[in-house]
C-alpha cells in the first residue's frame, strides 16, 4: 500500500506541476484555482446555487461563501433570489464575469492544445485512453454507474477491429480455426469494397466510448427483397449489458427503413446465446444443415423472419 500511495502522489505531483496550476494565479490569470473553477461552473450554466457549486465541487461551504463574496465584489457575480425557492440565490456571471470566463476558457484550451500538440496521435490516443481510465474508476468507486452505451455507424479502424475480435474469441470460447478468421475477414473486405450505404451498413457498439460489439446488414445474394445480417458479435466483458438485441433491432429497423421485405441469417447450433437473441427478436429456425468447418463438425442454420 505505502509503494502505491506514493506512485500515485508522485503522478499528482507531476502532474499539477505540468499543467501549471501551482501557480499563484491559475493561466497567468488573477484567479486562483478554486475561483476559476467556480467561474467555469458559473459560466456554463446560466444560473447555479451556492448548493449545487458545493455537490459539485466538493468545496466547503464557509469556503466557496468567500469565494463568491470576493467575485461579487468585482462585479463579477451576481445574486439573485430564486423563483422556484425564495429561501435560496441563483447565482449567475455578468457580463463582466462572462468576459473573464470566456478569457479563461480560451487560456486553458490553448494550454491543454500546447501540452498535447506535440505527441504522436498514437501517445494522445494512450493519453486519452488513460485519462478515460482514471476517471472511470475514481467515478464508480464505491457507487453504482450505468455504462454510457451508444450504437454508431462504423468508422475507420472497426472493420479492422473487428475482424481481429471475431477471429480470437471464437477460437478461445469454441476452439476454431484460422478458416474462421479467413471468412470473417472476406465478408467484411467485400462489404468494405463494395457496399450500398442506401441498404447495407455496418454498425459498433461503444461503451463507455471503448469497441464492445458490432454487425452489419448487406444485400442477399439470393435475394434482393431480403436483407442478411452477418457477424453479430459482443465482447465478454461488455456482455449481460442487452447490446446483442440493441444491435439485432438496429439492423432490423435499418432494414425496414432500406425497403427489404424480410431478413435471413446463417449461424451455428452452438452459437447459444446469439440464438436466444434471434428468438427473442421475431426470428425463425428455416433450416438446417450439417458441415465440417473452422476445425468442427458443426450445424449451419439459417434463421428468417419478415420485416
Amino acid at each position: 500500500m505505502e509503494t502505491q500511495v506514493e506512485a500515485v502522489r508522485r503522478f499528482n505531483r507531476f502532474y499539477t506541476q505540468r499543467i501549471g496550476v501551482l501557480q499563484e494565479g491559475l493561466l497567468d490569470s488573477r484567479f486562483t484555482l478554486a475561483q476559476a473553477r467556480v467561474l467555469f461552473e458559473l459560466g456554463t450554466h446560466r444560473s447555479i446555487t451556492a448548493g449545487e457549486l458545493i455537490t459539485r465541487l466538493g468545496l466547503d461551504p464557509g469556503y466557496l461563501s468567500r469565494i463568491l463574496q470576493g467575485l461579487a465584489e468585482s462585479r463579477l457575480v451576481t445574486r439573485k433570489q430564486s423563483s422556484a425557492d425564495g429561501r435560496r440565490a441563483d447565482l449567475s456571471l455578468t457580463a463582466k464575469g462572462r468576459k473573464a470566463f470566456t478569457d479563461l476558457d480560451q487560456r486553458s484550451r490553448r494550454g491543454i492544445g500546447e501540452l498535447i500538440r506535440p505527441l504522436s496521435a498514437e501517445h494522445c490516443a494512450r493519453l486519452l485512453d488513460a485519462m478515460r481510465t482514471v476517471q472511470e474508476i475514481f467515478s464508480s468507486a464505491g457507487a453504482a454507474r450505468q455504462p454510457g452505451i451508444a450504437i454508431r455507424p462504423y468508422q475507420i479502424g472497426d472493420i479492422g477491429w473487428a475482424i481481429e475480435r471475431h477471429g480470437q474469441l471464437y477460437a478461445d470460447e469454441f476452439g476454431w480455426n484460422q478458416e474462421f478468421e479467413a471468412l470473417v475477414a472476406t465478408l467484411f473486405a467485400s462489404f468494405a469494397t463494395r457496399h450500398d450505404p442506401r441498404c447495407e451498413q455496418f454498425w459498433v457498439a461503444d461503451v463507455d466510448q471503448k469497441r464492445a460489439g458490432c454487425v452489419f446488414v448487406v444485400r442477399s445474394d439470393k435475394d434482393p427483397h431480403t436483407a442478411q445480417l452477418r457477424c453479430l458479435l459482443v465482447d465478454p466483458w461488455a456482455r449481460g449489458l442487452g447490446l446483442g438485441r440493441r444491435l439485432v433491432e438496429e439492423c432490423l429497423g435499418f432494414s425496414k427503413a432500406a425497403g427489404y421485405q424480410s431478413i435471413i441469417l446463417w449461424t451455428n447450433s452452438v452459437l447459444l446465446a446469439a440464438r436466444r437473441i434471434y428468438e427473442s427478436t421475431g426470428f425463425s429456425l428455416v433450416a438446417e444443415s450439417p458441415h465440417h468447418s473452422f476445425g468442427h463438425d458443426l450445424l449451419g442454420q439459417t434463421w428468417a423472419r419478415v420485416l
